[in-house]
């Protein structure tokens, strides 16, 4: 069986970073019966990865979590965004991971934050990190703001939850991104337009 394990970042509890997490863990599962995700919360882990980065070496709960993405087919990446990128507990706990685990893995990645305006930081901070680890990043990143949990961004969310989702089955599949040059993008969708301008 394929197995994905969701890092969620999120600092708070409940966190909408986690939530987000599960949600996509949600349609991972609906688009391919044939998976396992567990979803792992590093907030529960802080100490643990603030003493690996001190000591040089994992504590065994650290440890079991860093051996679970070793095993992992793929990864699900969902962090919350301060000050215009990742919080430092999430680079940390990359720091503690050999710099080879990741080479050619899958991974989703997955942004929440205050406002849109928060958005690139899936692009300009997230993919360089992933980049460096030699990881097989999916086209479509997912950010959420608090306007997505509304019922008005609900079904765009949603919508790039699946395309994403489905991106990262089809990747694990072995048949690619599963992503044609004449599909629709969903840059423009009423989430983000009414995000730019909501008086529009």
């Amino acid at each position: 069986m394929t197995r994905v394990v969701a890092i969620s970042s999120g600092l708070s509890d409940p966190s909408s970073t986690r939530m987000l997490a599960d949600r996509i863990v949600e349609s991972i599962g609906r688009q391919s019966g044939d998976v396992s995700v567990e979803v792992v919360s590093l907030r529960e882990l802080a100490h643990d990865i603030t003493d690996a980065s001190l000591m040089g070496f994992a504590s065994p709960r650290l440890q079991d979590v860093i051996d679970k993405v070793v095993a992992a087919d793929g990864l699900v990446i969902a962090v919350p965004i301060f000050k215009a990128s990742y919080p430092g507990l999430f680079k940390s706990f990359v720091d503690a991971l050999d710099s080879d685990v990741l080479i050619g893995k899958p991974v989703l990645l997955a942004a929440s934050g205050g406002t849109a305006r928060h958005s690139l930081a899936i692009d300009h901070s997230l993919r360089p990190l992933m980049a460096y680890m030699q990881a097989l990043v999916v086209p479509t990143g997912v950010f959420a703001s608090p306007y997505d949990w509304g019922t008005d961004g609900s079904d765009a969310l949603g919508a790039r939850i699946d395309r994403a989702a489905g991106e990262l089955v089809s990747l694990l599949k072995g048949a690619g991104t599963g992503r044609a040059k004449d599909d629709e993008f969903d840059l423009f969708s009423d989430t983000f337009l009414k995000a730019s301008n909501p008086n529009a």
